[in-house]
């Protein structure tokens, strides 16, 4: 019996991405962008229910690197896919950003904010680890849960079930605002 050995050799080229040519780079990009050439995954079995998303999510991908690489290559927004992506700027910030910015800037001492801050996050840390520790004893969670029923019943019965004690609520509520606001 003569044996007979078969070479079968696959070229990775990146001339075809999903059967699309490839765009042509600008020569003067300063930007060397590469993506390694991927195999495509083995074939799912026939029948296999999960054959086709599995190439559904390598179409995707490969939708992505070609956005990244008409991103790195400063191609217009419309890119490989012919969907219009949107335009990341460096200069534009959100709303909140500038905000937040602008109330930093008016900051006269900022390292008492920072350390004020900082401690503030231990605290809340410390807090969550102290009220996770006392979440795992046997009997004292469901003890809390019956004092926070009760205590909210009576706090709706005292403030809450008639008109003036309504009123006075709404009146204290609306006081302790004015004296933290500083406002009348």
């Amino acid at each position: 019996m003569a044996s007979t050995s078969t070479t079968f050799s696959l070229s990775s080229s990146s001339t075809l991405i999903d059967g699309k040519a490839p765009r042509q780079q600008a020569a003067t990009s300063p930007h060397n962008v590469a993506i390694p050439p991927f195999s495509p995954p083995p074939l799912a079995p026939q029948g296999h229910p999960h054959g086709r998303d599995k190439w559904k999510a390598t179409a995707s991908c490969r939708k992505i690197a070609r956005n990244v690489m008409a991103m790195a290559a400063g191609e217009s927004s419309i890119m490989a896919t012919g969907e219009p992506t949107v335009e990341i700027s460096a200069t534009e910030l959100p709303e909140i950003v500038k905000t937040i910015q602008e109330a930093w800037d008016k900051v006269d001492d900022k390292y008492a904010v920072t350390s004020l801050a900082l401690a503030a996050a231990v605290a809340l840390w410390g807090t969550a680890g102290v009220i996770s520790a006392i979440d795992r004893l046997p009997l004292v969670p469901g003890a809390l849960e019956v004092v926070g029923i009760g205590y909210a019943g009576w706090f709706a019965y005292k403030n809450l079930v008639f008109k003036p004690d309504r009123e006075a609520l709404i009146k204290k509520i609306k006081d302790t605002y004015n004296d933290i606001i500083g406002s009348s």
